[in-house]
């Protein structure tokens, strides 16, 4: 295992303890709201909840997947609009 492998080992533990330290955080507002009749820190405790779940739904799509398939649609779409203009053009002359 080379340097950047364990770098990025290391990143994504800290990522992951971050992450769990976020939903903690967010349990304990929540509690601490609904204990202490505490409107604010019951919203704190449903928005970092949410920001979680969400947080865990983005991190769990391939991006790299996703900008290349971008990247192929970018291309098609770059062919078919010199295809037209070839097209046009051959006609009028």
């Amino acid at each position: 295992m080379d340097e950047k492998e364990k770098q990025e080992i290391s990143i994504i533990g800290r990522l992951l303890s971050m992450e769990a330290l976020l939903v903690l955080m967010g349990i304990v507002s929540l509690v601490y709201g609904i204990m202490g009749s505490q409107i604010m820190n019951v919203f704190w405790g449903v928005v970092i909840l949410v920001g979680a779940v969400v947080l865990s739904f983005v991190r769990k799509k391939d991006w790299k997947k996703h900008w290349e398939e971008q990247e192929e649609m970018r291309r098609r779409h770059e062919e078919q609009m010199k295809a037209r203009k070839e097209g046009g053009n051959g006609g009028k002359g």
